[in-house]
């Protein structure tokens, strides 16, 4: 049974913040909702006010624009929300697909629920979905992680956090990293994970790159248009777990255990190989409890 929200009824004064998805590559995949919205509005909250602006004149529709992204979004939701308290609509959109996903909108969505002013999905075109439903890998449970981290150090420490989970993992890539991630998905998860990466989805050259991850990467060694396009990467899940538990250790009273009797270094290995764990992040770890 589903709950009533605000959306159900209609509201005695204001405006609506309409969150609207727009195409991730191919024009043709705006809706005609979408495109109805967006000519009704009072006015745009685009990521990129240049970039929308090209998508609006695509549609035929002229409608003030206001900048909303990562960096002045804070500074700026009090002020749109005011708007639309006053009486204004709104269309909230992104560079490409479905804002909030890896794009920003979560404060304004955040604080217009809070004021309990009327927020309203424009579905359509989503990357994280459209990915999914060519890759052939599971989708009846997947988990979102967004963006890896860009340095070797973090990207690993956040797969490794990630190796028994046994839904899908979807993330975003930007082209220049893609080689390193594929790299660390395989150093971390093994070479035979299976996994699927999409290219340029929608687009003239969309590209899938599929299979165990050490044939991925070489798929992307070979392809001398790899590094160009942003990437959807899908990892299979982790294969499900016995039904016995194994115990969970504390790491911190087994090193200090450890190092009551034995030198760092050999108290980290040691507990490295009773752990599972990377020896390095045990021996900082060692250090720290000295």
């Amino acid at each position: 049974m589903f709950l009533k929200t605000t959306n159900s009824s209609a509201r005695q004064a204001g405006g609506t913040l309409f969150i609207v998805a727009t195409p991730i590559g191919n024009l043709g995949d705006i809706t005609h909702r979408a495109t109805e919205v967006i000519g009704s509005v009072d006015f745009v909250a685009a990521e990129d006010t240049r970039h929308s602006r090209k998508l609006l004149q695509v549609l035929g529709i002229q409608k003030p624009l206001v900048a909303l992204h990562d960096h002045n979004e804070r500074e700026k939701a009090g002020a749109l929300l005011d708007r639309i308290e006053a009486g204004e609509s709104v269309a909230l959109v992104s560079d490409a697909g479905t804002p909030l996903i890896s794009d920003p909108g979560y404060v304004l969505v955040k604080e217009a629920r809070a004021r309990g002013i009327t927020v309203s999905p424009i579905p359509g075109p989503s990357a994280v979905i459209a990915a999914l439903s060519a890759a052939g890998l599971a989708t009846d449970r997947f988990t979102f992680e967004g963006f890896l981290p860009a340095k070797r150090k973090g990207r690993n420490d956040r797969l490794t956090a990630l190796i028994k989970e046994e839904r899908t993992l979807v993330f975003y890539e930007a082209p220049h990293r893609i080689v390193e991630t594929a790299q660390a998905i395989a150093e971390v998860f093994g070479a035979d994970r299976e996994v699927a990466l999409a290219r340029e989805l929608t687009k003239t050259f969309e590209t899938f790159y599929t299979g165990r991850v050490a044939d991925v990467c070489e798929q992307l060694a070979d392809d001398e248009h790899a590094e160009r396009g942003e990437y959807v990467v899908m990892v299979a899940g982790a294969e499900p777990q016995s039904g016995v538990q194994a115990p969970v250790i504390d790491t911190d009273r087994l090193l200090k255990t450890l190092l009551a009797e034995l030198p760092v270094k050999v108290a980290a290995k040691m507990a490295s190989e009773l752990t599972g764990e990377s020896k390095n992040d045990l021996y900082q770890r060692a250090l720290s409890l000295k």
